[in-house]
C-alpha cells in the first residue's frame, strides 16, 4: 500500500494564525469591497491568494542572508547569484531585478514597438500589461485542450504550434519581436509545457529568425512534470531537464518569488551581448546598478540558494503531490476543477460551479468572496475581472474565455491539515452553490484592474457599500 508523501522538512519556527468569526469576516469583506487584494493579511486564515513571495525559506537560505555583501557595485553576492543562474539556465548575461515584472518591463520596452505581436501559450496579467503598455498586442495561443478545464491532457500548457505558424504568416516575422512560453502555464491552470512542445516552438522561431523567451517562474515544477510524463526523460534529474529546456531559448524572465523560493527577487537573462547592454542601461535607470538591480546583497544570496533547492527531487515530489491531494479532494466533493491539477495551484472552474451566474456577474469573484466568508480562505479570480476589457466602441465588457478561481499554495508553509480544512470549506460552499449571488463592479482602474477594483452584491442580502477601504484606527 502506498504511503503518505510527507513534508521533506521539519518545522523550526512557527507563525500564529488569527482566528476570525464569520461576522468579523463580513465586516472585513465589506471594507474591502469584495476584493481579496484589499483585505488585511492578518484577517486571513488560509492565504491562497498567490504563491509569489509567500513561501517559507530554508535554514540554508537564512544562513545565506548572513553572508550578504551589501557593496553597491561588484558585490560578491551578485557573482554567486549570477554563476548559479548560468549553471542552471545556461545564459551568459544575467540582470537581477526586484521581481519578475521588472524583468518583463525591461524586456518588452527594449524589444517591442507599437503594432508588434507577442505570442505566448498564455500571458499572465503583468506580462500582458507590459506588452500592451508599449503598444504591442499580447496574443494567447494555447492548444485546444488548454481551453477545456475538464479535459485530461498531460501537457495542457503547450502552445498551439499551428496557430503560431499562422500568426507569423499573417502579420510577418518582422512584427513578431519575440515568442514567449510560460512554464508552467499560470493563466492556463498551472499546466506544464512538454519538452517536445518547447522543441517545436524553438524550431518555428529559428525558421523565422524570431527570439524565443521563457517565463521561468515555475521552471522546476515544469521540469518535474516533464520527468514524470515524457518517457524520454524518465529518471533524468530536474537539473538536467532544466538545462535542456533553456538550451532551446534565447533568454528568460523570472520572478524568483516562485521557484526561487524567496520573498523578493527576479532576473532577466539571455545570450545576446548587444541586447543585454541596452537592457542594462534601462536597469540602471529604473532598478539600480547592474550588480544589484534593486535588491540587497542578502536577497541575491537567498535567491542563489533557493534556485538550487527548488530542483531537489524530494521537494518537488512533495510539492506536486500536495497540490494533487487538494485537487483530488475537491474532485471527490464534485467541485469542477482544471484537470489534471497543476503544479503550484488548483484552479476551480467557477463558470461551471456557479453556472447560474453570467460572466458579467463575475462568478469567479463571487466565489472568492464566499470562500473568504465561509472559511477565512483568500484566493484569486482568474477570469473576466482579471482578463476582461471594455470595448472602446460599444462600451460593453469583453468577457474572458474561462472563469477560474486559483488556489495558489505557498511553498513549505501549510500542512495537510490546513489543506483538509480547505476541502471542508468547499464542501459547505458546494452544497449551497446555487444560492451564491453575482457581483456588480463599482470601480476599476486600468490596467490590472483586479488589484484595486471594488464590487457589491447584485441582489439578495445587504449590498456591500462603496465606502472606505480602510478601517479607522
Amino acid at each position: 500500500m502506498p504511503r503518505s508523501i510527507i513534508e521533506p522538512f521539519r518545522i523550526k519556527s512557527v507563525e500564529p494564525i488569527r482566528m476570525t468569526t464569520r461576522e468579523e469576516r463580513e465586516g472585513y469583506l465589506n471594507e474591502a469591497a469584495f476584493n481579496p487584494f484589499l483585505l488585511r493579511a492578518e484577517d486571513v486564515l488560509i492565504d491562497l491568494l498567490t504563491d509569489s513571495g509567500t513561501g517559507a525559506m530554508s535554514a540554508d537560505q537564512w544562513a545565506s542572508i548572513m553572508r550578504g555583501d551589501e557593496s553597491y557595485a561588484g558585490a560578491r553576492s551578485f557573482y554567486r547569484f549570477a554563476e548559479t543562474v548560468r549553471e542552471i539556465f545556461g545564459f551568459q548575461h544575467v540582470l537581477p531585478t526586484h521581481q519578475g515584472r521588472a524583468a518583463e518591463r525591461i524586456l518588452f520596452t527594449t524589444l517591442c514597438k507599437p503594432g508588434d505581436v507577442v505570442p505566448n501559450n498564455t500571458h499572465f496579467d503583468t506580462t500582458r500589461a507590459h506588452v500592451e503598455s508599449v503598444g504591442a498586442r499580447a496574443l494567447d495561443l494555447p492548444i485546444p485542450e488548454g481551453r477545456l478545464p475538464a479535459a485530461q491532457h498531460p501537457f495542457k500548457g503547450n502552445m498551439d504550434t499551428d496557430a503560431l505558424r499562422a500568426i507569423i504568416a499573417e502579420v510577418g516575422a518582422a512584427r513578431v519581436p519575440l515568442v514567449m512560453l510560460t512554464v508552467t502555464n499560470n493563466s492556463g491552470g498551472g499546466q506544464p509545457v512538454s519538452m517536445a512542445n518547447v522543441r517545436a516552438v524553438h524550431a518555428i522561431c529559428r525558421e523565422h529568425g524570431i527570439p524565443l523567451y521563457i517565463d521561468a517562474c515555475r521552471y522546476a515544477e515544469n521540469c518535474w512534470f516533464i520527468r514524470e510524463r515524457e518517457p524520454e526523460f524518465a529518471g533524468r534529474s530536474p537539473r538536467e531537464i532544466a538545462r535542456e529546456l533553456f538550451s532551446y531559448a534565447d533568454g528568460c524572465t523570472m520572478s524568483a518569488k516562485k521557484d526561487g523560493l524567496v520573498n523578493i527577487g527576479g532576473f532577466l537573462a539571455g545570450n545576446d551581448a548587444a541586447l543585454a547592454s541596452a537592457e542594462s542601461r534601462l536597469l540602471i535607470l529604473t532598478e539600480g546598478f547592474t550588480t544589484y538591480g534593486g535588491l540587497a546583497g542578502r536577497d541575491l544570496e537567498a535567491m542563489a540558494t533557493g534556485l538550487g533547492e527548488a530542483l531537489d527531487e524530494d521537494y518537488l515530489n512533495y510539492r506536486i503531490a500536495s497540490t494533487a491531494y487538494l485537487g483530488r479532494r475537491l474532485t471527490e466533493i464534485g467541485v469542477p476543477i482544471v484537470q489534471p491539477p497543476g503544479g503550484h495551484a488548483v484552479y476551480i472552474d467557477a463558470g461551471a460551479m456557479l453556472a447560474h451566474l453570467a460572466p458579467r456577474e463575475y462568478p469567479g469573484q463571487a466565489l472568492v468572496g464566499e470562500l473568504y466568508l465561509e472559511g477565512g480562505i483568500r484566493a484569486v479570480e482568474i477570469g473576466t475581472v482579471m482578463f476582461g476589457s471594455t470595448d472602446p466602441l460599444s462600451g460593453e465588457e469583453r468577457t474572458a474565455p474561462l472563469e477560474l478561481v486559483r488556489l495558489a499554495i505557498p511553498r513549505r508553509v501549510y500542512t495537510q491539515s490546513h489543506i483538509d480544512y480547505v476541502g471542508e470549506v468547499f464542501e459547505d460552499l458546494y452544497r449551497r452553490r446555487e444560492r451564491i449571488v453575482g457581483l456588480k463592479m463599482l470601480w476599476q482602474a486600468p490596467p490590472l484592474r483586479h488589484f484595486t477594483a471594488r464590487f457589491e452584491r447584485l441582489h439578495q442580502g445587504s449590498p456591500l457599500s462603496e465606502g472606505a477601504l480602510g478601517r479607522k484606527p
